[in-house]
């Protein structure tokens, strides 16, 4: 289960959506969550295969919006629109910082992804994350990149604080540097096995031909757990948070 996938404007005159999705194929993705720039791409692969393509909204139109989107009201309209097709499991991928929660808007966003059930996909700092908690404890929040540059001990910190937080580890590197793991990080995912998933991030067109290679490496580190926690990371845990077993 690939958790970090996007299919955004620039991709589609390199990649069909059936060339995307021999690629997912070809490099072993039973399921990919994807959001898209504009969400048009992430519904062309879905109704090529919707087996395959969790869809998630992102709330950007246009790349314009990735900085102001949780403040702007059209934006808000543009997504609420956009999930009356019912075909989505989340919000996201969206970039969010610490301090943006005190736009009143923010708290619509999280009040309707509890509501309607959906994750919320965050490419955010902690700080941010903790702000996404208090508007609503009860959200469900997919923490991406693992915040990009949180450690082990960070990350352990905020599963500890929050039990509907779940951990993406898209072109996080340091997990596994030279391809061995990181012992810090395999004391982390044993100690929260249900807690983590794995994922590309194709956010450029050139990551897409990247994306076995990228994938091969992720499954080296996994085979140095337990075959029981290495499944929970590599898909159960995803498909459990959007409710696709």
């Amino acid at each position: 289960f690939d958790a970090h996938i996007h299919y955004s404007q620039p991709d589609w005159a390199v990649y069909s959506p059936e060339a995307v999705l021999r690629i997912l194929a070809a490099a072993g993705v039973e399921r990919a969550l994807v959001s898209s720039t504009p969400d048009d791409g992430t519904v062309r692969l879905w109704e090529k295969d919707p087996g395959r393509i969790v869809p998630e909204l992102r709330p950007y139109r246009t790349a314009g919006d990735l900085g102001s989107w949780y403040r702007d009201p059209a934006v808000f309209a543009y997504a609420e629109e956009r999930l009356r097709r019912g075909i989505y499991k989340g919000i996201g991928e969206f970039h969010l910082s610490a301090g943006h929660a005190a736009a009143p808007l923010l708290g619509r966003w999280v009040a309707l992804a509890v509501a309607q059930g959906l994750v919320m996909h965050a490419h955010s700092d902690a700080g941010a994350v903790r702000e996404l908690f208090a508007l609503d404890p009860r959200v469900r929040v997919l923490w991406a990149h693992a915040g990009m540059t949180a450690g082990p001990v960070e990350v352990g910190a905020m599963l500890d604080r929050y039990p509907t937080l779940w951990v993406e580890l898209a072109l996080r590197t340091d997990v596994a540097p030279e391809g061995a793991l990181d012992t810090g990080w395999r004391a982390l995912f044993l100690r929260y096995p249900d807690h983590f998933c794995v994922g590309t991030d194709t956010w450029t067109a050139s990551r897409w031909a990247e994306l076995p290679q990228y994938l091969a490496g992720v499954r080296a580190w996994l085979a140095e757990l337990p075959p029981d926690v290495a499944r929970r990371i590599a898909f159960t845990n995803a498909a459990r948070l959007y409710g696709v077993e």
